[in-house]
């Protein structure tokens, strides 16, 4: 798996899904280490948790309710739980997620 992180984060189980990431368990949530090749495309999809994400190598194009907006080293953004979304990567990416399960907010 391609990615900028300390060893020790790359010691963390890998995250079984649509992309790369490293997984941090936390109460009532989980934290992805993820990075994404150049060209990488998640269809529009929807989730039961409230996600926010940092981007931290790269940019991301996230479409949220038609509405594309591309996101920059540094750029957090947010994708409420249930809210259909999809993302591209145009360029290699890492960003850290949290997913916060919806029921304990």
């Amino acid at each position: 798996m391609a990615g900028q992180y300390p060893d020790k984060i790359k010691s963390l189980p890998l995250y079984d899904g649509r992309f790369d990431a490293y997984k941090l368990a936390a109460m009532g949530s989980d934290v992805l280490f993820a990075s994404y090749p150049a060209g990488t495309s998640i269809p529009a999809h929807s989730h039961d948790t409230d996600n926010y994400g940092v981007i931290t190598r790269g940019a991301l194009q996230l479409t949220i309710d038609g509405q594309t907006t591309t996101y920059r080293i540094g750029d957090w953004y947010q994708v409420p739980a249930g809210m259909l979304h999809a993302a591209e990567f145009a360029e290699e990416t890492d960003e850290i997620e949290f997913w916060f399960k919806a029921e304990e907010r």
